[in-house]
């Protein structure tokens, strides 16, 4: 693995105020909806975008006398979840009731975990650039169902509601007050939905609310951070307020940077500040009041009476833990250590699975270093100019790896490399039977060379002069060559046999 430990903690985010600087400190509450066809407590199925109200069960509805039944699967990729964060999966967990009245919770409570969650303190390790890395503690991870949607912009004088999100699993990720800027608040979330789409537990999809963020904030004087992480007293942070549903990165800059702002504004104005639920409006970008702050015995929680404690076994945890794929700190480690790539070109590569086996397929038994450099600046170049994805790419693997060969073994130019990719970028077909069909194949007889290389010079007396007495003017030769050559003559051997016909 890289050696994180030895990384520098990035510095906290400053801002000067009327009265002196404040600091900002962040925790984050992520729901993550778990990558399961069915709901938590019923077999109603997941699918985003069905008709409303179409994906609904009894018990969803909360129907008298329907009693929730535990998907088993939400259960494994929770704990898979919590193996692939470092945590701490607790063998014995239990359910709770979070008591609130909403339109589109129709149970008039929430099953989450608030005394016993599945999984207890892990870690994520957040890179903010060469060896700069900030490690986020994760408090817990708690397994709830989701309430449904709330329609207002259907009808001036009623909404609507779709329950067809009611009862769907999110796993709720709470991290400790360890983010100090609104840069590591975003690239936290990156990270951990990079993670999570490695192991399959959640797709990561922010724009359908599959992932989601409760950002909290609060400013602090200098010094005084240092004073909690003495004596983990919440108190030396102080007050925060919670900005709700925040699904985009950008948006979480934004939104936190205002609020800081904000409660800062109020603070060195003499005021105090509120603990309270805000919403971010991009629009105006600016936090608003929603509710007051509610603390858990707000809830009224308790114990759930139809749902038993949950106990696992070690054994079942072990198997989970055995299908754990490898993680992208890992795997960029491995490029870097394997294939002697930069760690910028491993973050590319590794940002999303896919992308990664894709660089390996092509990478297997070739130069790693080459194949990055096609996959990243040709391929991956292509693809975001086109707005299209790796599983879009028209070139697979094989074909890729094809046109490597080709350089490899000097049958083609670099130059002419990339005008193979653009014929099997648009066209497909197998690279060497492109070259070979259509006369494409590097020159490498040093005999039809030369006489190339006669020719130029013979036609330019003047030039040859001049390219003695300045040997840089060389190259203008070997353009000249390779334009009468049509780009396949051997550009090394151009370049020697060019210098030995003017004694360079």
């Amino acid at each position: 693995m890289l050696d994180h430990l030895a990384y520098e903690a990035p510095k906290p985010k400053v801002i000067a105020g009327a009265t002196g600087d404040w600091e900002l400190v962040i925790g984050l509450e992520v729901h993550a909806q778990v990558a399961s066809k069915a709901k938590l407590f019923s077999g109603a199925s997941t699918t985003f975008g069905a008709e409303p109200n179409s994906n609904v069960a009894f018990v969803d509805a909360a129907m008298p006398g329907m009693l929730p039944v535990i998907n088993e699967g939400c259960v494994a990729l929770a704990v898979k979840t919590g193996l692939g964060l470092k945590a701490e999966i607790n063998l014995f967990s239990a359910f709770d009731r979070k008591n609130y009245f909403y339109p589109d919770l129709p149970q008039g409570y929430q099953i989450s975990q608030l005394y016993h969650p599945i999984v207890g303190e892990g870690e994520v390790i957040v890179d903010m650039g060469p060896g700069v890395a900030r490690r986020v503690r994760i408090e817990r991870i708690h397994l709830e169902q989701d309430a449904g949607k709330s329609i207002h912009d259907m009808d001036p004088h009623m909404s609507f509601v779709d329950l067809n999100r009611t009862g769907v699993a999110l796993m709720e990720i709470v991290s400790r007050p360890d983010i100090r800027g609104p840069e590591e608040a975003a690239a936290y979330v990156g990270k951990l939905r990079q993670i999570l789409r490695y192991l399959g537990t959640c797709d990561g999809n922010m724009q359908n609310g599959n992932l989601r963020a409760d950002v909290n904030v609060s400013v602090c004087r200098p010094g005084d951070y240092e004073k909690y992480q003495e004596t983990q007293d919440f108190s030396h942070l102080g007050t925060r307020c919670e900005i709700k549903n925040m699904n985009s990165m950008r948006f979480i800059q934004q939104a936190i940077e205002y609020e800081a702002r904000r409660q800062i504004a109020i603070l060195e104005d003499g005021g105090s500040v509120d603990q309270e639920t805000r919403l971010f409006d991009p629009d105006k970008g600016e936090t608003r009041t929603m509710r007051s702050k509610e603390e858990a015995h707000d809830y009224r929680y308790f114990p759930c009476p139809d749902l038993l404690p949950l106990e696992i076994e070690q054994g079942w945890v072990d198997d989970i833990a055995a299908t754990l794929p490898e993680l992208p700190d890992e795997k960029k480690a491995r490029f870097v250590n394997d294939f002697g790539m930069t760690e910028y070109d491993a973050d590319v590569l590794t940002a999303e699975a896919e992308n990664a086996a894709y660089f390996e397929a092509v990478a297997e038994g070739r130069d790693g270093k080459l194949a990055a450099n096609w996959v990243i600046n040709e391929l991956f170049g292509r693809l975001k100019r086109e707005d299209h994805g790796i599983t879009e790419s028209p070139v697979n693997p094989a074909q890729l790896g094809g046109i490597l060969d080709l350089i490899a073994k000097g049958d083609i130019s670099g130059k002419i490399a990339k005008d193979l990719f653009e014929i099997v970028y648009t066209e497909g077909g197998d690279p060497a039977e492109i070259v070979e069909a259509r006369g494409m194949k590097q020159v490498t007889d040093t005999g039809a060379i030369e006489t190339a290389v006669e020719q130029v010079i013979a036609d330019n007396p003047a030039q040859v002069e001049k390219a003695k007495q300045n040997p840089k003017l060389a190259g203008w030769f070997v353009g000249q060559v390779m334009k009468a050559t049509g780009g396949k003559a051997n550009p090394k051997a151009v370049n020697e046999i060019v210098a030995a016909k003017l004694g360079l």
